[in-house]
């Protein structure tokens, strides 16, 4: 048998072999979103989990649509917190000097 029928003969099988892995990896992959989805027939009740899913992210951006507003308030208030103990560490490191100055004299 000539050298290029033999080397043609495994291109096709590997050709064929990649083929059906690949047919093999798709269904997998069409399975395991299907088991994610939920059923699509239409012969009962289909329960759609991403549909019940999307639900519940939309519940949750509904309701937490309120905090955006309410943290920027609060970093303000904290803001103006920081800044007071700042002021405080300031007055207090003049009295620890000042009491240390009396100390010493």
């Amino acid at each position: 048998m000539n050298t290029f029928v033999l080397l043609t003969i495994v291109s096709v099988a590997g050709v064929w072999a990649l083929f059906i892995a690949l047919a093999l990896l798709l269904r997998a992959i069409c399975m395991t979103l299907e088991d994610i989805g939920g059923p699509s027939t239409r012969f009962y009740h289909p329960s759609n989990f991403l549909g019940k899913i999307r639900l519940g992210v939309r519940a949750i951006e509904t309701q937490t649509s309120a905090l955006g507003p309410a943290v920027t308030k609060l970093n303000g208030g904290l803001s103006a917190v920081r800044d007071g103990l700042k002021a405080i560490d300031q007055n207090l490191a003049g009295v620890i000097d000042g009491a240390s100055r009396q100390k010493g004299a």
